[in-house]
């Protein structure tokens, strides 16, 4: 397949690419500086544009460009930049894909658009699936608005699917970096009640869950979480005992939102019990089916 990766200096893009190649794909790059490289193509997604023949060829495209979410304040202008570049990347991509498929109709085409699972909200210890609504905060609505942008490419017959992601447990993960810091200093600890829900899933099975969704008949929502998400104070259980550091002083809530506003809100002391239902069904097999598994596998560097 020749497939147009966006976002493929990030986490989850940058594992994608080599494991792609070393599948026997065609991968293109798409880059919003000065292309390096043969495989690298230019778009200017803020402005909705890219050459139509960069997609005219393409058998899917994975779609992870967009701002990233950090720990910090979120500034007026900071959510601006998360909402518009998560819309504007996924309309360009979209409406060329779109414009693709009706010139060759006979092509099948995939779209596999990120999303996370912050579309639900808070949904508490209530079993979540793809079935679901989205919830009503920032993070739910940024969600619905991304995964709507790919409606041209759906009108136009691309089978799109949504890759509603949750923590990605991997070496080079921010969760990972800052949370293995504090750990590995003894400062480690639930976070707010620790009731919510952390849904995990390991950076290999990211990987795998997207190079088995290019060519499953798989549309629509997709959760890619582990097979057995936990509360966070769980999780903060396991990873102190994989770096082998006690948890026991716990951030209190309203430290947290009172150091990092809504992003502590709605990214730390919210949380989703979502499963993996679509992914499961379809007959997606796990690696790292706990979240010891998942650790041990990023601790030795996966």
């Amino acid at each position: 397949m020749r497939i147009a990766v966006t976002g493929a200096s990030g986490l989850i893009g940058g594992a994608l690419v080599p494991a792609l190649q070393a599948d026997g794909h065609d991968v293109v790059r798409l880059v919003r500086r000065t292309p390096r490289t043969a495989d690298e193509h230019r778009w200017d997604p803020q402005h909705h544009r890219i050459d139509p023949s960069v997609l005219a060829d393409v058998d899917a495209v994975v779609n992870f460009a967009g701002t990233p979410i950090r720990p910090r304040p979120w500034t007026r202008g900071y959510k601006d930049s998360l909402l518009r570049s998560r819309i504007d990347s996924t309309e360009t991509i979209s409406e060329a894909l779109a414009a693709a498929a009706t010139a060759d109709p006979d092509r099948r085409r995939v779209l596999l658009s990120a999303s996370a699972v912050g579309y639900y909200g808070d949904t508490g210890e209530r079993p979540v699936t793809e079935d679901d609504p989205a919830g009503t905060d920032f993070l739910a609505q940024i969600c619905a608005r991304w995964e709507a942008s790919t409606a041209p490419a759906a009108d136009a017959g691309v089978h799109v699917a949504l890759l509603r992601t949750g923590l990605v447990i991997g070496r080079k993960a921010m969760l990972m970096q800052i949370l293995g810091l504090v750990f590995r200093l003894g400062l480690g600890g639930r976070m707010g009640s620790g009731r919510q829900y952390w849904p995990w899933i390991s950076l290999r099975d990211e990987i795998d869950a997207i190079r088995f969704l290019l060519t499953a008949d798989v549309t629509g929502p997709v959760n890619l979480t582990g097979p057995a998400p936990v509360t966070n104070a769980e999780f903060t259980r396991r990873l102190g005992a994989a770096v082998s550091r006690p948890t026991v002083l716990a951030v209190p809530g309203f430290a947290i939102s009172l150091a990092l506003g809504e992003f502590g809100r709605s990214s730390v002391l919210a949380g989703q019990r979502a499963l993996p239902t679509v992914l499961q069904e379809a007959g997606f097999a796990f690696t790292h089916t706990t979240l010891d598994d998942a650790l041990r596998a990023a601790l030795a560097g996966g």
